[in-house]
């Protein structure tokens, strides 16, 4: 679980979402739905 909250802050972090500060008071549901938000595609998307 660790490692996957590390990936998608990593994501968020290069491409400039929120930095640092912001990340670290976030909670792991904040942070997977910013992740999703901005990162993850859905097929209804290209239909």
């Amino acid at each position: 679980m660790e490692l996957a909250r590390e990936d998608k802050v990593k994501d968020l972090l290069k491409n400039q979402k929120f930095n640092q500060k912001e990340i670290a008071e976030m909670a792991d549901p904040q942070i997977e739905y910013y992740h999703w938000l901005y990162f993850e595609d859905f097929v209804c998307d290209y239909m």
